[in-house]
């Protein structure tokens, strides 16, 4: 290796003679330094694919518990935050005609019976039966959809999440009474780009972060992979779910689902190799050669794992690349190592 001195000072006397006179000059010739740097040697690794996806939790099912008639809230039952059972009373609404209808049931019950036994011994008319019936069907199935609209009843198990009247409102039809879901499980919704779509199975395994929950990770699935591909952004939508059994996760929070598409054999290098050209979004490093000198090399980058870069090419396994001191370096200039 050649030896470089800072600042090589050097004074040459020149006598000259002319004519039996003498001069004397002093020349001064300065040598730069050869830039300082370190190097490491880059190998190559397991590099897990990773790719990471914001998203928003959604409730598994969202229920709205409407009455289908205009009438007024007599008792409010459950409040929200509550947790309901799947047939549990919610809300009772007033009921005047209630009782009446179901009198009329009660009655045409009795006549059908009468009327029946009546036709079964030829002492009645086909046709009066069948009017009969019909009457009474019709008071049962009137009297069934008043109940269900004077009762009101959870159809799932979740949590109250919205209540928009109170006891003694005239409910209007403008919005439901309350708002049931099931948060256990949840379920969330990312767009994947289609150079993945073959890699995406139902049943695979994700994790994701939510920003309530700073340094917690959450498991989750793939439970649905969408069929068709946005020919716009060339995504396809993909359904995670969790089973959040805490209940942790809520509807609305900002998550962020962490896919692996398995693992590639790749050079990794450290970050603070890593150049950006100016007046470009083109990366580059600088590969030591044996002579000392530098070659400037283009390369494209993978995926970050913390202060770390996947080189996908421009490197092969055992190259020596420069870590720091790349401020004075351009392509072929010579360069003294230091430890």
């Amino acid at each position: 290796m050649r030896q470089f001195k800072s600042l090589l000072i050097f004074s040459t006397a020149l006598i000259m003679a002319s004519c039996g006179q003498k001069t004397s000059e002093q020349q001064t010739v300065i040598v730069e330094e050869a830039p300082k740097v370190t190097v490491t040697k880059v190998h190559a690794e397991n590099v897990p694919q990773l790719s990471t996806y914001p998203t928003t939790v959604e409730a598994d099912v969202v229920n709205n518990i409407t009455p289908q008639t205009a009438s007024r809230i007599k008792e409010i039952l459950v409040e929200v935050g509550d947790h309901v059972n799947k047939g549990q009373e919610l809300a009772t609404m007033d009921a005047i005609n209630l009782e009446k209808i179901r009198l009329q049931v009660t009655n045409d019950s009795i006549e059908y019976g009468r009327t029946k036994e009546l036709y079964e011994i030829g002492a009645a008319s086909q046709a009066n039966f069948e009017a009969i019936t019909l009457a009474y069907e019709v008071s049962k199935k009137s009297y069934a959809n008043l109940l269900e609209n004077t009762i009101l009843t959870s159809p799932i198990s979740g949590i109250i999440t919205a209540r928009n009247y109170d006891e003694g409102d005239m409910y209007a039809m403008a919005q439901p009474l309350f708002v049931v879901q099931n948060i256990t499980p949840v379920k969330m919704l990312i767009n994947i780009s289609e150079s993945n779509y073959s890699k995406v199975k139902k049943g695979m395994e994700v994790e994701l972060v939510a920003d309530a929950f700073p340094g917690e990770t959450f498991k989750g699935k793939v439970n649905l992979v969408y069929p068709t591909i946005d020919p716009r952004s060339h995504t396809f939508p993909v359904e995670i779910i969790v089973d959040n059994k805490n209940e942790k996760l809520r509807p609305g929070m900002f998550t962020r689902v962490t896919i692996n598409y398995g693992n590639n054999f790749r050079v990794v290098v450290p970050d603070s190799a890593v150049l950006k050209q100016v007046g470009a979004d083109d990366k580059y490093v600088y590969v030591l050669n044996e002579d000392n000198t530098v070659t400037y090399t283009p390369v494209k980058l993978g995926v970050r794992m913390g202060d770390r870069y996947e080189i996908i090419s421009g490197l092969n396994d055992g190259d020596v690349i420069v870590t720091s001191g790349q401020t004075r370096l351009k392509n072929n200039i010579e360069v003294e190592v230091v430890k």
